[in-house]
């Protein structure tokens, strides 16, 4: 008997444990499904727009600025050379590289000795020349008295005049003369002298060296002003006054260069090339700087043969056009606008720009708001706030309360009381 109730006692505990299980199983899933999950959605966060900087358009007078570049140039460069043979016996202080000098200034000086023995000969042919025909001028007046006083009547020939033989002596009398001049004129050229007012660039010879005629002496170059040969790009062309023949047109040119700091100079355009260089395809303008190495006047380092410099030239003025910052412009296609706060694109074509400034061919219209900030790529659609334009809310807002305020101020002190009650309780709303 103890032992089939023991075996009885197993068998319950053998079906009462899954019983169990399945029992605690329904009562969680009955918790769970009486008990749903909630969810609480808060509002979405409002998206911050975009700040944006932005320039009213109005059409305006713009003066054009065209850029180039040039190497400064002398205006006459040539080689100093002699026109007379032997050793050079002084040069002047002036005759260094780098030296100034005058027209008219002697620079080099040369053994003339031998030349002023060539004139005292000359000089001896000629006298000897001019006695010989003043005595055949004699024989021929004797010749014609002469026949007057034996001829009855009958005319002279040539010959009994001794025509031939005073032409003779004429003509040797005018040859021993230009000789004299010959050797005067080459004793003047002994003297090297400056041909205009100039700078030495190169010095070739010195004191004591023998030279021969046609020897180069030195390389100079004229210094009254200076030419820079300046191209044009094609597109330019028809925004610049070109001196052209019959054609009065006086561009300024304004030059920098920062070789010795940054320095300036003013000149202008004086003539068009008449060809397109086969290089680089383009017209070559030529402007000139008056007075460069003049120290005392510019207050500045004077100009250098070959030195680079910029160049704007002034080109046409434009009347009423408008004119944006090219750093607006993206891809050089199109720009930003803002139109009822929102966020443009617009394509538009430029007529000029530079570095700074573009003037708009079409795209734009007067007071459109251009976007000045750099956006890069921005849809477009996109909200945008014009900066200033919070900072203008909150002024008309102060201006608005004070209106209020002053409006307080002139009623009834009763109501102004009850006014200013209210106005401390609001913070605690």
């Amino acid at each position: 008997m103890p032992v089939l109730q023991k075996k009885n006692n197993i068998m319950n505990k053998k079906y009462l444990i899954p019983v169990g299980i399945v029992a605690v199983a329904v009562a969680v899933i009955f918790v769970i499904s009486s008990n749903p999950p909630s969810t609480k959605r808060g509002k979405p966060m409002a998206v911050a727009a975009m700040s944006v900087e932005t320039q009213r358009l109005t059409p305006q007078n713009y003066q054009i600025q065209v850029s180039s570049f040039g190497v400064v140039k002398p205006r006459t460069q040539s080689s100093l050379v002699t026109q007379a043979s032997g050793q050079i016996l002084s040069i002047s202080p002036n005759f260094r590289e780098g030296g100034f000098f005058e027209k008219g200034e002697v620079l080099v000086q040369l053994d003339d000795r031998d030349y002023q023995a060539e004139v005292k000969i000359a000089e001896a042919g000629l006298m000897l020349a001019r006695q010989q025909l003043l005595e055949e001028q004699a024989r021929t007046n004797q010749a014609l008295a002469d026949w007057q006083r034996l001829s009855n009547g009958r005319e002279p020939t040539a010959l009994v005049l001794r025509e031939p033989q005073l032409a003779a002596a004429r003509a040797a009398m005018l040859s021993n003369q230009a000789k004299l001049e010959q050797a005067n004129l080459a004793l003047e050229r002994t003297q090297v002298v400056a041909p205009f007012s100039g700078r030495i660039l190169e010095k070739h010879v010195d004191v004591g060296r023998v030279v021969s005629t046609n020897a180069q002496l030195a390389t100079i170059y004229a210094t009254d002003y200076v030419e820079i040969r300046l191209p044009i790009n094609n597109s330019d062309l028809a925004l610049v006054e070109l001196p052209e023949q019959g054609k009065s047109v006086v561009a300024k040119v304004s030059f920098e260069s920062d070789l010795i700091g940054l320095q300036k100079w003013e000149g202008q355009l004086i003539r068009t090339e008449g060809a397109i260089d086969s290089n680089s395809q383009q017209l070559y303008v030529v402007a000139q700087i008056d007075d460069p190495f003049d120290y005392q006047t510019n207050q500045q380092m004077p100009l250098k043969i070959g030195q680079y410099l910029t160049a704007n030239i002034a080109g046409k003025k434009l009347s009423q056009v408008l004119v944006i910052p090219t750093k607006a412009i993206y891809q050089g296609t199109y720009v930003y606008v803002v139109n009822d706060g929102m966020l443009l694109r617009r394509e538009v074509s430029t007529r000029w720009q530079n570095s700074q400034d573009s003037v708009i061919r079409s795209g734009l219209k007067s007071g459109d708001e251009l976007v000045v900030t750099s956006l890069g790529q921005v849809s477009s659609g996109t909200p945008v706030t014009v900066v200033g334009a919070a900072t203008t809310a909150a002024t008309n807002a102060e201006a608005k309360q004070g209106k209020r305020a002053g409006g307080l101020n002139k009623c009834h002190p009763d109501e102004a009381r009850k006014a200013k009650a209210a106005t401390k309780e609001e913070p605690q709303l």
